[in-house]
């Protein structure tokens, strides 16, 4: 087994109170290999139409299982952390609002002392469109089972980006001025975006917000690199973090070819690598972690 070099390194991971998600698989991940983790956490109240209620079961994968899960706080995760022998604390704070994008990092130290790797993986999701909701008619699902689209307006355009944008390059700044100030020329960064972030109709905050944080991550890969602080991306496809219902998830794979959904898991090891020795001078670089999600359409 390969040593990637994490033990006793503390990674602070935000968005992984989910326990089948992928902050929840990045900070079990890490752990595994030694690291100290802190998991950041938001409990997203669940908001679902009357339809959406009767066409989700809260026993399967979905939106109202999704939903409960993201309901949350982070002490079923940090219970499967310490089983295994694991360090891990967690604090919950809202990223939309930028007082705590600021008390994160103090929140951490709290308990570790100092950060050596940042993971942001915590992302909104609302799906919007330029269309009207005039021409949006009955079938306004980004799948049949999924959430619904609504025209963007200053709500929708600012709450992603507060998200995954915005706190991105804070916490990055942060991340970076305290690395160059104990002079340790380690560090890392890993964001996390997704596949067809340049763009995709009825997703169009989610996905330019998710296209910023990518340009963001490049930028800090060049501006930071002297200090010896690498900048990746891990850009993921369809995963079962429990929101896709199982007859999309057929239908997903049809453009998948390695015939699978992703699993949390699949990013988890990326988010692995990028942040291990092995991965000492790589940096600025966006790994697609999709299977080959929409490969064969002749889209890469």
């Amino acid at each position: 087994m390969i040593d990637p070099g994490l033990k006793d390194k503390v990674a602070l991971i935000t968005g992984g109170n989910n326990p089948f998600g992928i902050g929840a698989a990045i900070a079990r991940a890490l752990a595994t290999h030694g690291a100290k983790v802190f998991i950041h956490y938001f409990r997203m109240p669940a908001e679902l139409s009357d339809k959406d209620k009767k066409i989700n079961d809260v026993q399967k994968p979905g939106l109202t299982f999704f939903f409960k899960q993201q309901a949350k706080t982070a002490d079923e995760v940090m219970a499967s952390i310490r089983d295994a022998g694991g360090s891990v604390g967690s604090w919950e704070g809202d990223l939309r609002e930028a007082e705590n994008v600021h008390r994160l990092f103090e929140q951490a130290e709290k308990t570790f002392g100092h950060v050596d790797i940042l993971v942001n993986n915590a992302a909104e999701y609302t799906a919007d469109t330029f269309l009207p909701d005039s021409t949006l008619g009955e079938k306004t699902e980004v799948w049949e089972k999924g959430p619904a689209t609504t025209t963007i307006d200053e709500a929708s355009h600012d709450r992603h980006f507060a998200v995954n944008s915005r706190a991105v390059s804070i916490l990055m700044s942060k991340f970076a001025g305290r690395i160059i100030e104990r002079q340790k020329r380690w560090g890392r960064i890993i964001n996390i975006s997704a596949d067809c972030a340049w763009g995709a109709p009825m997703e169009i905050s989610y996905r330019a917000s998710k296209y910023a944080l990518e340009s963001y991550s490049r930028s800090a890969a060049a501006e930071l690199g002297p200090y010896g602080i690498t900048v990746n991306i891990v850009s993921p496809g369809p995963v079962q973090s429990g929101y896709i219902p199982s007859d999309a998830e057929d239908a997903l794979v049809t453009d998948i070819p390695l015939k699978r959904i992703g699993r949390p898991e699949d990013i988890a090891n990326a988010v692995v690598f990028f942040a291990s020795e092995q991965a000492a001078w790589i940096t600025g670089q966006l790994l697609f972690v999709h299977g080959g999600h929409r490969m064969t359409l002749g889209l890469w």
